[in-house]
């Protein structure tokens, strides 16, 4: 409704304020709630900002009642059916989705970008051996803010947005396979850009300088559509940090590495490691039952990791899709299930079970993922990398959203006070118990 408005008194005064409403393309209308601090000196307490717009975007919608996720518009269905990685980061970037010439192009640009200044990969040898990747994947991208940055860069309004995309996006499987590498103590490996994105990305972290490397094509499709399922999550706490960063008029690799630091996480981007460890101590699909009513029992702290979502209240969409193509790897490499067994009988009791039901507690993207993750022989501490690489996309695509954003400004939280009342200064030999 045009010119709608929500009236808010303070009784104590009487007096009231009109705040607008706005209205968007889908969710719920969102109260403008600006006049408050000007014509009632009040703000909002919002813990978590789980009830906050803080900004426009037109780049991703989900619904959590219903479980959608829409990209540009797009149903993350058709996109994980249909597309591929490089093809949805050009959606987000864009706006719109390529023609065949423009697919062409942007995939040649990105891999112009694939390579990094030889000096990056000395950042590398200053991390101990066992040093976690995420730890480095954080450092080496805030160290090319070092390399691509200009004292007096106005990010708003004097930077191609385009080409810093291109960068982010090109770069990112590089910086990532070589923390794997790292790691292990293995040779870097340079870019072979014959090879697709996600293709290129596995002959970094597992080919060797003296064997030729064919990755599995099943293998390939699956890694890439899990980086399709990560690719961007709307406003959540890893995206917020980058924006937050950003409307400082930051470099935005620095904005990138805030993100990687708020993606680490175990209640953010580290869940799917949770969910392997909890997969591991079931063990079996006999044991599932008791470790579901350890997670019902009130005087046990045991949880389930990779049930329920702060956004989503249904079944979790990505989770779906990663249910499948899981199975569908496993079947083709031939692999041993255990794990995938032990998940399918949890989920199975879970989805039947009034407790679960109750909460609206439904597996969720991390639930399946890490299982896809060992299959590739991906080791668990990498895991998080892997979703900060394919993030990225939506990190950087929200950074440009910012930039252009006409309403751009530096943000500024607010806060309850709830320390002590003014007092005043005392010399320390003058204090009690001195």
């Amino acid at each position: 409704m045009a010119g709608r408005t929500v009236v808010i008194t303070d009784k104590a005064t009487g007096k009231s304020v009109e705040c607008p409403v706005l209205e968007g393309t889908y969710g719920a209308p969102v109260i403008d709630s600006r006049p408050l601090a000007r014509e009632l000196g009040m703000f909002v307490h919002d813990i978590g900002f789980g009830a906050t717009s803080a900004c426009r975007s037109a780049i991703t919608y989900l619904d959590g009642d219903q479980g959608i996720l829409l990209h540009r518009g797009y149903p993350i269905e058709q996109l994980a059916e249909n597309s591929s990685f490089t093809e949805v980061a050009y959606l987000l970037i864009h706006g719109e989705l390529p023609n065949a010439r423009q697919m062409s192009e942007w995939d040649h640009s990105i891999k112009m970008h694939t390579m990094t200044h030889e000096h990056v990969n000395t950042f590398y040898q200053g991390y101990r051996y066992d040093a976690h990747p995420m730890s480095m994947l954080q450092g080496v991208v805030g160290a090319l803010a070092s390399f691509y940055h200009e004292p007096q860069t106005d990010y708003r309004h004097d930077t191609d947005h385009l080409l810093t995309a291109r960068r982010v996006i090109g770069k990112m499987p590089n910086l990532a396979s070589k923390c794997y590498r790292y790691s292990n103590g293995l040779p870097f490996v340079y870019p072979d850009n014959s090879r697709s994105y996600v293709e290129n990305f596995m002959y970094m972290m597992f080919s060797w300088p003296t064997e030729p490397y064919h990755p599995n094509p099943t293998a390939v499709r699956a890694l890439d559509l899990l980086f399709i399922l990560h690719a961007d999550h709307e406003q959540n706490a890893s995206t917020s940090t980058v924006r937050l960063a950003g409307s400082s008029e930051n470099n935005p690799f620095a904005c990138i590495s805030a993100g990687i630091a708020t993606l680490w996480g175990k209640a953010h981007g580290g869940a799917n490691e949770a969910v392997v460890h909890m997969l591991e101590e079931i063990g079996s699909p006999a044991n599932v039952r008791k470790y579901v009513d350890r997670a019902k029992d009130k005087n046990d702290n045991y949880r389930l990791m990779g049930f329920g979502h702060r956004v989503y209240k249904n079944y979790d969409p990505r989770a779906k899709i990663i249910r499948k193509v899981c199975h569908e790897l496993l079947t083709e490499l031939s692999l041993d299930q255990p794990m995938f067994e032990v998940a399918l009988e949890l989920e199975n009791i879970a989805l039947k079970d009034d407790y679960f039901i109750e909460r609206k507690l439904y597996p969720n993207v991390d639930f399946y993922s890490g299982i896809i993750y060992r299959a590739l022989k991906i080791p668990m501490n990498m895991f998080t990398p892997m979703f900060a690489l394919a993030r990225s996309t939506g990190w950087i695509a929200q950074w440009i959203e910012l930039m252009e954003d006409e309403d751009f400004r530096i943000g500024r939280p607010r806060q309850l006070y709830v320390g002590s009342e003014r007092r005043d200064y005392v010399p320390v030999a003058e204090r009690s118990g001195a």
